[in-house]
C-alpha cells in the first residue's frame, strides 16, 4: 500500500464517507480521513485519521498534505446546538482553501440536488454557496448531486420501517404525490470514486434507476415489512407537527419542515441520466428481514458525544 495514492475523505468513519473510503481502498487507494471524530478509527487502523479543525487553517493544510484527490462529504442535515448552515458553508469555504494550500490535485465533492443561492431552504441555499466556493478556490473538482441515500446504516428507510412496524397510524403529507429518486450509498461512492479519475470539472446527479412517489415508496417498505399500519393523508403542516412531536418522543429530528417542503416542491426528484444500478424497490424487498428492527438517531449519531473507539459507528 505504501507505493498507491494517497486520498483523503472527510468522514470516513460515519456514512456516505465510509462507502466512499471503502471504494478507494478497493481500487488500490491509500485512504486517510479528515473527521471530527478520529477516535471512531477502525481497529485495523488501515486509515490514518487527522481532525478536521476547521478552526486551524495549519492543521487543515497538515491533514492533507501528500494528497491527491479530497473526497468532501461534510455537512450538516439540519441547524443543531452551534452547528448551522453559516458555519458549514464558512468551514467547506476553509477546507479548500486548505486544499489548494496542501497542493490537492483534485476535490471530489458531495452536494445536493437542486443547489440554489436564491433557494427559500437554507439547506439548499448553503449547498449552492458550498458549490460556488469550489469553483471560486481554483481546483480541478467534480460535483455530485444526490437527493436521497439508501443503502448500509442510511436512517431514512429504516425509520420508516421502523414506524411501520409499531404504529397501527401512519400519515403521509397531502397524499405522498411528490416524487423522489434515491441512490444506494454503494452507487454513489462508485459514482465519486469514477469522478476522482477524472481530469474535467463536472457536475452530475447522482440518482438511481427508479423514480417513486412518496406514497408508493410507503407502500413498498409497508408490504416489505408485512405491516398492517394504516397510511393516511395528512396535510403537510399536520405532518411536520407530528413528526416534531414524534422525534421530542424520540429525542431525534425525523423530519423538518424544510425538508417537507422541498421534498413536496419536488427537489428530491431529478431528470437527470442514472448513474447508480441499484433499484430501491428490489433492495427493500432484499433486506426486509432487517429493517426497521432498531431505531437510527440521527443526533446522537452526529452529535452525542463522541464513543469510544471500536463502538457503534454513525451515519454521516
Amino acid at each position: 500500500m505504501s507505493g498507491a495514492r494517497l486520498d483523503a475523505v472527510t468522514g470516513a468513519f460515519s456514512y456516505s464517507g465510509a462507502a466512499i473510503a471503502r471504494e478507494l481502498q478497493a481500487r488500490g487507494r491509500t485512504v486517510r480521513t479528515l473527521t471530527g471524530h478520529p477516535e471512531r478509527a477502525d481497529g485495523d487502523g488501515s486509515i490514518r485519521a487527522f481532525r478536521l479543525a476547521f478552526d486551524d487553517s495549519g492543521a487543515l493544510s497538515a491533514g492533507l498534505e501528500g494528497v491527491d484527490t479530497l473526497y468532501n462529504t461534510y455537512w450538516i442535515r439540519f441547524p443543531h446546538g452551534t452547528a448551522t448552515f453559516d458555519n458549514a458553508v464558512e468551514n467547506s469555504r476553509r477546507l479548500f482553501a486548505a486544499a489548494r494550500e496542501a497542493g490537492v490535485r483534485r476535490v471530489v465533492h458531495v452536494s445536493i440536488t437542486h443547489p440554489d443561492e436564491n433557494s427559500p431552504y437554507p439547506y439548499f441555499r448553503g449547498k449552492a454557496a458550498v458549490e460556488r466556493a469550489l469553483r471560486d478556490v481554483g481546483i480541478s473538482h467534480a460535483i455530485a448531486r444526490p437527493a436521497i441515500l439508501f443503502g448500509g446504516q442510511g436512517v431514512l428507510i429504516n425509520n420508516m420501517a421502523w414506524l411501520l412496524r409499531r404504529i397501527p397510524v401512519v400519515a403521509v403529507g397531502d397524499a405522498g404525490t411528490y416524487r423522489i429518486r434515491a441512490i444506494h450509498i454503494d452507487d454513489l461512492a462508485r459514482l465519486c470514486a469514477d469522478l476522482g479519475e477524472r481530469i474535467d470539472d463536472a457536475v452530475l446527479d447522482a440518482v438511481g434507476p427508479q423514480t417513486l412517489t412518496f406514497a408508493e415508496l410507503l407502500d413498498c417498505i409497508r408490504s416489505a415489512v408485512g405491516s398492517r399500519a394504516r397510511v393516511v393523508s395528512v396535510p403537510g403542516w399536520s405532518l411536520v407537527a407530528i413528526t416534531a412531536l414524534l422525534g421530542v418522543a424520540l429525542r431525534d429530528r425525523l423530519l423538518t419542515g424544510d425538508e417537507y417542503r422541498a421534498m413536496a416542491d419536488g427537489l428530491a426528484d431529478s431528470d437527470g441520466p442514472s448513474t447508480g444500478r441499484i433499484v430501491l424497490t428490489e433492495w427493500i424487498s432484499a433486506h426486509a428481514d432487517e429493517l426497521g428492527r432498531s431505531y437510527a438517531n440521527e443526533i446522537s449519531r452526529h452529535f452525542a458525544p463522541a464513543v469510544r473507539a471500536g463502538a457503534s459507528k454513525g451515519s454521516g
